[in-house]
């Protein structure tokens, strides 16, 4: 697990005049990786700063819409989303583009490889579609009633969300849902310092992009897993405690996308993004569309 700062900083202006906000690490002629980031983290927080080099990745990571130093875009979409990060592919000059999907930025991720953005994708301890009626007997209740609540009333489901969204609030959440394995990694100090640091850039606007984030990771997702064609790696620790996480690791999942694979580390937990990161990044450049 290391932890540095990035190497580039910068902001991208899309056609309707908002601006995207994205960081960099790694060589800049390096294979572009886009990393959507968990719950309410902004653009600072990476991961395997001392790998990427080495691999040859150009790692980003770009604030969601209303988070960082992004523009809000209010009533956006995850297809939305994707088209924000074809403009910035463009803008960039990135010809090809793998993204990674971390817990809450799953479905981000997933939503560009559905959009035929992404030539590769890897999800990682990410939040599966919770909303799909597979899951309805299966999550835990308090999960169970977001769900619910997003599906009746979705801007009900915003109000709350943006009523408690902090980055106190977050950060206090994040440790309430992690197991031992994982709550070492997030209190290590460095760590700590980084992630919090992260939050607090996240909400330096305000709760909305939080809250939408969530209705949409909460909802139903606008496109077909099953039309995926780019190859999917699906990552998992057997110690990950997060209810808002895949209730199954990742297996319904793996069957819905027909180009994925499934990996369960039986000693990791959620936390394996920065645990994991070589194995996570080894993968997801070996693989190639069928």
């Amino acid at each position: 697990m290391h932890i540095v700062d990035p190497a580039r900083l910068g902001q991208v202006r899309l056609p309707d005049g908002r601006a995207l906000g994205w960081a960099e690490w790694g060589p800049e002629d390096g294979t572009p990786v886009l990393l959507c980031s968990g719950a309410a983290t902004s653009r600072w927080l990476g991961f395997g700063g001392d790998v990427v080099g080495p691999l040859g990745i150009r790692l980003i990571t770009v604030d969601r819409p209303g988070l960082g130093a992004s523009d809000p875009a209010p009533g956006r979409t995850l297809d939305g989303w994707a088209q924000d990060v074809r403009r910035l592919a463009a803008a960039q000059g990135l010809p090809s583009l793998a993204v990674l999907g971390y817990s809450q930025g799953a479905p981000f991720a997933l939503a560009c490889a559905a959009a035929g953005i992404a030539t590769r994708a890897a999800v990682v301890a990410g939040t599966d579609e919770l909303a799909h009626p597979d899951f309805r007997d299966t999550l835990a209740p308090e999960v169970r009633r977001m769900v619910e609540a997003v599906e009746a009333d979705p801007a009900g489901a915003e109000a709350f969300f943006r009523g408690f969204g902090s980055a106190e609030a977050l950060w206090d959440l994040v440790l309430a849902m992690s197991g031992d394995e994982d709550r070492s990694v997030y209190t290590e100090p460095g760590f700590a310092r980084a992630y919090r640091r992260a939050m607090a850039e996240a909400f330096a606007q305000g709760p909305d992009g939080y809250a939408r984030d969530t209705v949409l990771a909460m909802g139903r997702w606008p496109f077909d897993p099953a039309a995926i064609t780019a190859p999917v790696d699906l990552w998992y620790g057997a110690r990950d405690t997060s209810a808002v996480h895949s209730p199954d690791l990742g297996a319904t999942l793996s069957r819905r996308i027909p180009s994925a694979r499934r990996h369960v580390l039986p000693d990791a937990g959620g936390a394996l993004l920065w645990t994991h990161a070589e194995a996570v990044l080894r993968a997801l450049l070996e693989r190639t569309r069928p």
